[in-house]
């Protein structure tokens, strides 16, 4: 079978020979360390990916897809913005809402928290509360309008000692004047059940309560609500599809998305990803320069031999073939080996990261990232676009030093020879 001695004369000097063991060892090193850098490469991504998604799931499933809300008044005819909203084919769901800051105490705690007002039988169409509920009653019977019951996320019940039957102050920011001067208006609710999102923004500082006892405790006319939630087919296209609503209900109101709500985390998400990518990146980078170090030392090492090619024939563009070879198979190995491990770990962070627990604690602080559990979704296309730069990188790294193999005048390598 035809092969280029190029080809033939560059995999052959791959090989340790007797005197050469430390440029063998360099390239080894210059093989793992171009491995280990596409493989952290890899993984970091696929866990910074895991993560935007893993965010984004709770968010839409805790938070309003996109939200309708008056210009500094309430919504008072939410019916209409309703029937007007679910025309659009992209919009699935909605309900209204009322929203206000409280504080709740039960014994000795007592903690800042979001109440949201709703109507149970509608809630269902716009979040994953009433499959959320992980202990008390069912949604629809622990908010019944009249009876003052309320339900807490779960962490916010864990820092107050609350349980379903306890009753709890809830505390408004409004003042009544009274004799004795302004006092707090102060009502007492029936935590009635505990829901879990998954996600400590909302676990920690949200209750629920119905729409009809929220407006009655933040004094609001009967029938008013803070706006409307929306339910979208598409997440992703929550921004146009707010474009659109905004055109066919008018500018008298507000309509926002999910990704304006919480537009901080995303692109915080976003810019930690490209940092890391940045970071990860240089790694490789100087695992792939090493080659420069091996070819330059093999090189110096192989002038006589180069000098007998040169004599026998071989042009320049031969010769710089040949440690082209040598530099493009030190990093293809390296490239390989990483994308392999690479996509193990990624594959595995699930099984990883529990062992590394056992030694060092928990990995993730709810309090901080929100989840505590490390997510990983790895894409191919990140993978061919690391697997491509480090290849790149390997080829550049080959270039001077083959370059300086082929200008090797043969009569100056053979005159001590």
């Amino acid at each position: 079978m035809f092969q280029p001695y190029e080809l033939s004369v560059g995999l052959r000097y791959t090989r340790a020979k007797r005197r050469n063991h430390f440029i063998s060892f360099i390239s080894l090193i210059s093989i793992a360390g171009i491995a280990l850098g596409v493989t952290a490469l890899i993984t970091v991504t696929s866990v910074m990916n895991g993560f935007e998604q893993e965010m984004r799931e709770r968010i839409v499933g805790a938070a309003s897809h996109a939200t309708i809300t008056g210009l500094g008044e309430p919504v008072r005819d939410w019916e209409s913005l309703r029937d007007t909203a679910v025309q659009n084919p992209e919009v699935l769901g909605a309900a209204p809402y009322v929203e206000g800051q409280v504080m709740l105490a039960f014994g000795s705690r007592s903690t800042g928290s979001l109440i949201r007002g709703i109507v149970p039988d509608s809630e269902g169409d716009v979040s994953e509360l009433p499959g959320s509920i992980e202990a008390g009653e069912t949604l629809e019977r622990a908010l019944v309008p009249g009876e003052f019951g309320i339900v807490l996320g779960a962490d916010l019940a864990t820092y107050l000692g609350a349980i379903p039957g306890d009753r709890i102050m809830v505390i408004t920011p409004e003042a009544s004047i009274t004799p004795v001067g302004f006092v707090p208006r102060v009502k007492r609710f029936t935590v009635t059940a505990i829901f879990r999102f998954g996600m400590y923004q909302y676990d920690r500082n949200m209750a629920v309560m119905h729409a009809d006892d929220s407006a009655r405790l933040l004094r609001m006319k009967p029938g008013d609500f803070s706006g409307v939630r929306l339910k979208l087919s598409d997440t992703g296209r929550a921004p146009f599809i707010a474009r659109d609503l905004r055109e066919s209900i008018g500018y008298e109101y507000y309509i926002s998305d999910w990704t304006q709500q919480n537009a901080n985390y995303f692109m915080a998400v976003k810019m930690e990803k490209t940092m890391m990518f940045i970071i990860l990146s240089m790694i490789v980078a100087v695992a792939a320069f090493n080659i420069v170090s091996t070819l330059v030392m093999l090189v110096q090492d192989k002038q006589a031999d180069i000098a007998i090619l040169r004599t026998q024939g071989a042009s320049p563009a031969s010769v710089l073939g040949i440690f082209i070879v040598q530099g493009t198979l030190i990093g293809v190995l390296g490239t390989v080996l990483g994308l392999a491990g690479g996509i193990a770990l990624a594959s595995n962070i699930d099984v990883v990261v529990p062992f590394i627990e056992r030694f060092t604690g928990p990995v993730l602080n709810p309090e901080v990232y929100y989840i505590d559990e490390m997510p990983s979704d790895l894409r191919m296309p990140d993978v061919v676009k690391v697997g491509v730069m480090a290849f790149v990188l390997s080829i550049l790294a080959t270039l001077y030093p083959a370059w300086r193999a082929s200008r090797t005048d043969p009569a100056a390598a053979l005159a001590y020879e």
